[in-house]
């Protein structure tokens, strides 16, 4: 894994799910596992988080919600889908509210399938989401720079 300059901020949403992703997604939080020695921080405020993780589909009721959060989060960003309710909308798919998988609302970056998915690979998922944010700002940094040599 790269050097991160800084420690990028997770913001964890549950959408419509039973809650067993969710319970994974705290695990990894936990001394066993301890996802922060990955230099991630856990945060509630999107303003200040660079990866959204969500567990759950998306249904009529939370679509709003995901988007606001999605939008209020400052660029780069990453969107990782933890469990296939997230990625597919799961054995839920078919109920007349849901309306999919997260990608039916934002853009998804990284998908973690599996019922419940275990820590293990919901930590691969925020490896990689890690990685790819690193990759986005730097290539964000190297435009400003560009953008500064043009102006002058």
């Amino acid at each position: 894994m790269g050097n991160v300059k800084r420690s990028p901020w997770l913001l964890h949403y549950d959408g419509s799910s039973c809650n067993g992703c969710d319970i994974e997604v705290l695990a990894c939080l936990t001394p066993v596992y301890d996802v922060e020695r990955f230099g991630v921080i856990n945060t509630g405020d999107p303003m200040q988080a660079d990866i959204f993780l969500i567990t759950g589909g998306i249904n009529t009721q939370n679509q709003a919600v995901v988007k606001q959060l999605y939008d209020q989060m400052p660029k780069p960003k990453v969107v990782v889908a933890v469990g296939v309710c997230a990625c597919t909308g799961g054995v839920f798919k078919d109920c007349y509210n849901i309306l999919g998988g997260v990608d039916t609302t934002i853009p998804v970056d990284i998908y973690v399938p599996g019922c419940a998915a275990r820590p293990q690979a919901i930590i691969d998922g925020v490896v990689k989401a890690v990685e790819l944010f690193q990759k986005r700002s730097d290539e964000m940094e190297q435009k400003k720079k560009e953008s500064r040599k043009e102006q002058k």
